[in-house]
């Protein structure tokens, strides 16, 4: 399912976008956007199929459909031990949308959330777009514990959400169960909302464990909004679709009332939620093989890396993307991100600011869910090109 011929390079040609195959010249290797060469499960694409050949695209409800709320609510429930009631989750066009969405619903303008630096633009872009203020918090790349203790120097009388991102993008660092249990007594003691981006929760290498920050007690998950999507472990973000889930019937109605659901201004594709409920109850198979070659290819990224002059990479505890320091050669991020692409024909995702935020400079993101060959070709040129420096 993962060698280098079920790629279908000539399709990824024309649909590949968002800095990917269908938006570089010719001859260059994406190591960019986060999302998988690989074609989906053929669960996914027969579920689509039968679908469709019924002929019928009717509205659907604005609160999801039964069978998607109940397949979320049981993956919540045996994945993530969380006591998930279906009643509290309904899809939305992607975790970017539900991000935005918790937002929206929590956030009035002045109001501050606090986000972790380096981490991705999303949090800060949809803090700021509903008037509220971004509040960093630095978490260096590494396994060092985060530290959340000092966050407190951070909180204000405006301070209302902690912004978790678990695993960490871009750095790849995966939370303890202790410093998440540090993070869940200082929203207890300042009474704040937490906003649990998950999406990246099935993507964990062992021996790192995922926990997930509702399943701590109840206290910490009547206070968390988890937000999660099908577009890194599935392949698919074209589809846009992701999920929200409260623990209240309070936060619900609120986050169901800001996502304009209830009126035919917003809502989920209907297509995609049967796409996303194949993922979820026939795909583990594909997802567990996914891993296994994913740890291969973490393998092969980190040591191409550590092998040019100049650069350090820590080996990534989640998420399919090395975080490679490139201070060593005396160039910043954009630099590299050129040379790479100019000479090396090889596109990366650099540490700027309007990406990941001040932590990031000195750093370039490379997405490794591709084949060995692939990524094998883009190492080789990266190699070649960067120790020529």
């Amino acid at each position: 399912m993962f060698s280098n011929k079920s790629i279908q390079l000539d399709v990824l040609k024309k649909r590949a976008y968002n800095l990917r195959w269908a938006t570089v010249p010719d001859g260059v290797i994406p190591l960019t956007a986060a999302d998988p060469d690989f074609p989906v499960a053929p669960e996914i694409s027969d579920a689509i199929c039968r679908f469709a050949k019924e002929g019928y695209f009717s509205y659907g409800p604005a609160d999801g459909l039964p069978e998607f709320k109940e397949s979320m609510a049981e993956y919540f429930r045996s994945k993530r031990k969380i006591k998930a009631e279906p009643g509290f989750i309904f899809p939305v066009d992607s975790a970017a949308f539900g991000i935005a969405l918790i937002c929206k619903a929590f956030l009035e303008v002045g109001d501050e959330a606090i986000i972790f630096d380096p981490v991705d633009f999303l949090f800060r872009y949809s803090i700021e777009a509903v008037g509220g203020i971004a509040i960093p918090f630095a978490i260096l790349p590494g396994t060092e514990d985060a530290g959340f203790e000092k966050m407190e120097l951070l909180i204000t009388r405006k301070t209302k959400l902690i912004c978790l991102c678990n695993p960490l993008n871009p750095t790849g660092k995966v939370f303890t169960k202790k410093e998440l249990t540090d993070l869940a007594a200082i929203a207890r003691k300042y009474d704040l909302i937490v906003l649990s981006d998950e999406i990246w929760s099935d993507i964990t290498f062992s021996p790192n464990e995922f926990t997930s920050f509702a399943s701590l007690d109840e206290d910490t998950s009547n206070r968390t909004v988890t937000v999660t999507g099908f577009s890194k472990a599935y392949g698919l973000a074209g589809l846009r679709i992701g999920a929200v889930m409260a623990s209240n019937a309070r936060h619900y109605k609120m986050l169901l009332d800001a996502s304009m659901h209830n009126s035919t201004i917003h809502g989920a594709n209907i297509i995609s939620q049967v796409a996303a409920s194949a993922a979820l109850d026939r795909c583990g198979y594909w997802l567990d093989a996914f891993l296994i070659h994913l740890h291969s290819m973490r393998s092969l990224c980190v040591n191409g890396l550590n092998s040019v002059n100049g650069f350090k990479c820590i080996s990534p505890e989640g998420c399919y993307v090395a975080f490679a320091d490139i201070t060593g050669t005396n160039r910043t991020s954009s630099q590299i991100r050129d040379i790479l692409l100019n000479d090396a024909k090889v596109a990366v995702v650099p540490g700027l600011k309007e990406w990941f935020g001040g932590g990031a400079e000195g750093y370039i993101r490379l997405s490794f869910a591709t084949s060995a060959e692939i990524l094998g070709d883009a190492l080789d040129r990266i190699i070649k090109t960067a120790n020529s420096l």
